[in-house]
This record gives structure tokens, C-alpha cells and sequence, in this order.
């Protein structure tokens, strides 16, 4: 386990820390984080859309050089592309000035090309379980569809970036096309069963708090009321 100086860690919310002045951005309210190793100076970014750069150029004023981006998944806010009569910047234009893996799930690859234009043969595809090291930083990729059917989380040092499987307050919409409800409630209890309390960090700030322990995100988020999927059911109205 790395120690804490080594770690860097940030997360940016999209319309204030990058992306500033940009009225869609602080209306969708996204998180982009940053992860690196202090000692070698590898970042990577979670997530980069809207204004790519200005994540690039926060890394580089921390004397971070970017060696990755990690994606959570395809929607348009988390990546770039087109998203309700906007076009969103994001992995391609960051690809456009430098030029670093991308790291999807298997099932996501087709859905991220799609939405960004950037060629199946320029993303990595991995499975449930894979780790992606930053330096001695090891960030373990776990697959949790639901939201859409290539959706991950990042486990790392006591955190679990969510994305948009797990809020605060409540989860991800299962409506979208890919979507699929039973299985979010399988990667919500999945996630529920991590050790360790990591403090979960999400894919956007729809709470009061911009992260909390998992221990109080099960205690208080209404998605952890149902014990099975009949309960699940019921209480998402499906």
C-alpha cells in the first residue's frame, strides 16, 4: 500500500475547478479526478469531459505528467460527444494533445467509440478485477453494469470512485439505453460488500457532501433499503 504523501488524489467538479464559466457543466454538476504517484509524477484522469485541457493543464501545474485516462463509462458528460443538442469536448480532444491509453470496460468499448469518435483500436478493454497501476498506485477496475452495460467503478487506497453507479443519494438511472435495473441492483450489493469502508467518491455532487464512508452511504442511501430484488422492485417501481 502506498503511503499517504506518495498518493495524489483530486477531485474537480465540472463548472467550478475546470470547465469554469461553462453554464451546462455547473448545471450537470460532474466530477473528474486526478490520481498519481507523487514519486514518479504519473497522473491519471477519471472521466474527463466538457474542457479536457483545463484537467491536463491542472495535472501539469501539480508537476503531474498524464500517462492514462480511466472511464466509467460512455454517457457524454463523463467522455465528450453529443448530449441534449450540446457538444460536449472531452477524450478526443484530450487524445489530440497527448496521447495515452484509455481504459474502458470490454463491454464498454463499442458505446465509447461511438459517442467520441476515438477508434476501437486506440482504448484498452479490461475485465472485472483488472488492475491498472500509476507507479506504485495499483487501481483496481470493477465492473458494476446497471447504469449502462460497461459501467465501472476504481478502487484505490480506501476509495471507490462510483461513477454513476452509486450516489450518495440514490444511483445511477437504469432508463438509458444499455441500461438494465436487476443488474444495478447486483453492483450496488456487490459494492455494498467491499471491505475496508472505502470513502466513496461519485460521479457527480447531487448531495449535501461531496464524498462520505460507504458504511454511511449504505446506512442513509434509500437504495440500500431493499434486501432482494422483489424489495429492489418495488422500490424502484419496476
Amino acid at each position: 500500500m502506498p503511503d499517504s504523501d506518495r498518493l495524489y488524489f483530486r477531485q474537480l467538479l465540472a463548472g467550478r475547478d475546470f470547465a469554469a464559466g461553462d453554464m451546462f457543466a455547473a448545471q450537470m454538476r460532474n466530477f473528474a479526478y486526478l490520481i498519481g504517484d507523487r514519486h514518479t509524477g504519473d497522473c491519471v484522469v477519471v472521466d474527463p469531459a466538457y474542457a479536457a485541457g483545463d484537467l491536463l493543464d491542472a495535472a501539469e501545474a501539480d508537476g503531474m505528467r498524464l500517462s492514462g485516462v480511466l472511464v466509467t463509462h460512455h454517457h457524454p458528460d463523463h467522455v465528450g460527444g453529443s448530449m441534449m443538442g450540446f457538444q460536449l469536448k472531452g477524450l478526443a480532444e484530450l487524445l489530440d494533445r497527448v496521447s495515452v491509453p484509455v481504459h474502458v470496460n470490454s463491454q464498454e468499448t463499442r458505446w465509447v467509440s461511438r459517442v467520441t469518435g476515438i477508434g476501437m483500436g486506440d482504448l484498452t478493454a479490461h475485465e472485472h478485477g483488472d488492475v491498472v497501476s500509476v507507479g506504485a498506485i495499483d487501481i483496481e477496475l470493477l465492473h458494476t453494469p446497471g447504469h449502462t452495460p460497461g459501467s465501472q467503478c476504481f478502487l484505490l487506497d480506501g476509495r471507490l470512485i462510483a461513477g454513476d453507479t452509486l450516489f450518495l443519494e440514490g444511483c445511477g438511472r437504469t432508463d438509458f439505453p444499455g441500461g438494465n435495473s436487476e443488474d444495478m441492483y447486483r453492483s450496488l450489493q456487490q459494492l455494498a460488500r467491499l471491505s475496508g469502508d472505502p470513502v466513496v467518491f461519485p460521479g457527480h455532487w447531487y448531495s449535501a457532501a461531496p464524498s462520505a464512508s460507504l458504511s454511511e452511504v449504505k446506512r442513509s442511501n434509500y437504495v440500500y433499503r431493499a434486501s432482494n430484488l422483489e424489495q429492489w422492485r418495488m422500490l424502484m417501481g419496476g
